[in-house]
Order: structure tokens, then C-alpha cells, then sequence
């Protein structure tokens, strides 16, 4: 829900501009950004606002993400605001382009 808060969405967005999908760019404008975002919610958890508790949190979300198929989904959304769209390359791309015979 946090992050759909306006201020919230409205941060992310820009953040996320400013990235241009380029993954470098993402750890650099939208990871503290969405960083932020998070320590505000889990202080109200009993975790700490800082960085180690946002990796605690990930920890302990990513221990119950295969008992869970809810806690799996909103993991995987909550990833997906993170990182950028990952493409595959086409199969067989870098081997030269050559296929042997």
C-alpha cells in the first residue's frame, strides 16, 4: 500500500525516468527510493528503519515465499517495481553466430 501512495508512486516514477532501465541506474535512482519506502513500513513491524532491517525483512519474506503462494505473489510484485524488465537474448546468441555442422 505504501507504495502506492501518491507521494510515494509519484517518487518511484521518477525515480524509475530517471533510471531509464538501465540496471546501473536503477541501484542508483529507484533501489534507495523504494529503500526508503520500506524502512517507513517495517519500523512498524518491529524492524529496525534502517538497512539491516530491510534486509531482515527480505530475509524472513524470502524464508516463507515457498510456504506461501500469497507471500510469493506480492514478493515477485514487490521485485518487479525494483528491476527492470529483463529480456532474454535470442537463443544461440553469443556464439559467433555460426552454427557448427
Amino acid at each position: 500500500k505504501a507504495f502506492g501512495a501518491p507521494e510515494n508512486a509519484q517518487r518511484m516514477e521518477e525515480a524509475r525516468d530517471n533510471a531509464c532501465n538501465d540496471m546501473g541506474k536503477m541501484l542508483q535512482f529507484l533501489l534507495p527510493v523504494a529503500t526508503q519506502i520500506q524502512q517507513d513500513v517495517i519500523k512498524a513491524y518491529g524492524f529496525s528503519s534502517d538497512g539491516e532491517g530491510v534486509l531482515k525483512f527480505a530475509r524472513l519474506i524470502k524464508s516463507y515465499e515457498s510456504q506461501d503462494p500469497e507471500i510469493a505473489s506480492m514478493s515477485g510484485k514487490l521485485k518487479a517495481m525494483f528491476l527492470p524488465p529483463m529480456t532474454l537474448p535470442p537463443h544461440g546468441a553469443g556464439t559467433g553466430g555460426v552454427a557448427a555442422s
